[in-house]
């Protein structure tokens, strides 16, 4: 076997690392995945505090094309492995003056809505931006977002970046947003995305409403059963159909180089395992410190931005609620002064919230709820030993002030910042780095190492970046790259 195609070890055997290693398994190549956890999962993990599971990773699931592909690259079906359900509504949006906003399916029925909550008028600019919103999605799918950005002439496309000029793309998304919607709860409910990128409306380009036009017009989709910790726990079973060998409990110590690139993965059980490309699908700034040669790393990271953070409570909930919705928006009354505060590395005065509640994952009668208010990650300096039990105790009496009762006592798990970085998260963040102009696309830390040939890199701190849909791609562009022979 050449070195050329010798095995490939794959670091992580989270969405990103798990999408890798189907694309190369189902092309016969030979794939390890070593794995720290006891189970598959990385960021998208699971927890359980008594009867109650929760997913402690991403919530929103959209693109459910870009599951499916990862899954048919295999030759399996999405709907024998992980069948899905889309949400109804997708979101409710509740805004501070009592009014709110369900987000459904399709252009009329979403016209429909926004006309009784803010008159014709608006619905017919409604209409009209929604199609601007799906003129900009297909200039950057393709070129941009679904494309392999390590190498500079990627991004240098011309017409692809005239193509987005002129859908508005390079304006700034408060701008962009605000130009074609008047009515301000519209504006918020299609900028609240830009703090999936880590970033404030106003400082985000408009390119990132892209995230909107995945949530509001794509759709958000859930697993019928077993909850979002059921996308990597289908992947990993598709995997090994594919021919990859998991180990879990398993941690990589280290990469071995010589002058012609990967050759081993060192593992903390003290075996090498021979290699001819390595896969990093984890922390790339944790990666760079514990498991790679110096010569690996990459200019882009020498001074990472990082996105904010999150605190995050799950709990345990004594009783269902029929008709409330799966996710719910609750807007703050402030709106630029949180961003403000939170890009100065303070907690947001007045957060606006999102609730997750779930019925899957409790038991019968009952149902989980996950509420997630934005928060500084530990880059900021912010002081967590003082900010954690007060900013817990502030979020318990803004759920009981929204309706959802005194959840004191009820079982439940936390997540702030220094809870991320002990889970592996660089700078206590779950969001990795912000797509600031500087850090999307090429500017994103590359998918390949340029020094050592066989060394690849995917999930969230590499190109298209933060997200589900993102994540799998990031490993698929990984595969290809292998697959063609790129070193």
């Amino acid at each position: 076997m050449t070195a050329a195609h010798g095995p490939v070890v794959v670091v992580g055997a989270g969405l990103a690392g798990l999408s890798a290693a189907i694309h190369l398994a189902a092309r016969g190549r030979e794939v390890v995945v070593v794995e720290a956890d006891a189970g598959p999962g990385g960021c998208c993990g699971s927890a359980r505090v008594g009867p109650y599971r929760f997913d402690t990773g991403p919530s929103v699931l959209t693109m459910p094309d870009v599951l499916a592909g990862t899954f048919g690259a295999a030759g399996e079906d999405i709907d024998r492995w992980l069948p899905l359900r889309r949400l109804d509504p997708f979101y409710r949006l509740a805004f501070p003056d009592g009014s709110r906003l369900d987000v459904v399916a399709g252009a009329r029925e979403m016209a429909d809505n926004v006309r009784d909550l803010c008159g014709p008028a608006e619905a017919a600019r409604y209409l009209r931006f929604r199609a601007r919103l799906g003129a900009l999605f297909e200039a950057q799918w393709a070129s941009f977002i679904d494309a392999d950005m390590t190498r500079l002439r990627d991004m240098a496309r011309p017409y692809a970046l005239l193509r987005l000029a002129a859908a508005g793309g390079f304006r700034r998304l408060d701008h962009f947003v605000a130009g074609q919607l008047s009515d301000e709860r519209l504006v918020r409910a299609h900028t609240f995305q830009s703090l999936y990128v880590g970033l404030a409306p106003h400082q985000a380009l408009a390119v990132y409403a892209v995230v909107a036009h995945m949530d509001t017009v794509g759709g958000v989709y859930f697993p019928r059963e077993g909850g979002m910790h059921a996308v990597p726990r289908a992947l990993a079973d598709v995997a090994e159909k594919a021919g990859a060998r998991i180990r879990y409990g398993v941690r990589a110590e280290r990469i071995e180089t010589d002058a012609g690139g990967v050759r081993a993965v060192r593992l903390d059980t003290g075996e090498r395992v021979a290699a001819s490309h390595a896969v990093i699908a984890c922390d790339r700034v944790r990666a760079q410190s514990d498991l790679l040669p110096g010569r690996a790393d990459d200019w882009r990271l020498r001074r990472p931005r990082y996105s904010p953070s999150c605190l995050v409570m799950h709990v345990g909930l004594e009783r269902r609620t029929p008709g409330r919705a799966h996710h719910t928006l609750h807007f703050g009354r402030a709106w630029r002064a949180t961003f403000a505060a939170l890009s100065a590395g303070r907690p947001q005065p007045d957060p606006s919230l999102l609730i997750t509640y779930v019925e899957d994952g409790a038991p019968p009668g009952r149902a989980t709820l996950s509420a997630l208010e934005p928060a500084p990650n530990l880059a900021s300096g912010a002081d967590w030993e003082l900010l954690a039990p007060r900013l817990r105790d502030r979020l318990l009496g803004r759920l009981a002030d929204l309706g959802y009762g005194d959840l004191s006592g009820r079982p439940r798990l936390t997540f702030d910042p220094p809870a991320w970085a002990r889970l592996g998260h660089s700078a206590g963040t779950p969001f990795a780095l912000d797509h600031r102009f500087a850090q999307t696309a090429w500017l994103r830390p590359s998918g390949r190492s340029r020094r050592v040939p066989g060394l690849h890199f995917a999930g969230m701190y590499t190109a298209p970046g933060v997200g589900v849909p993102p994540a799998l791609i990031s490993g698929r562009l990984a595969a290809a790259r292998i697959l063609e022979g790129r070193r």
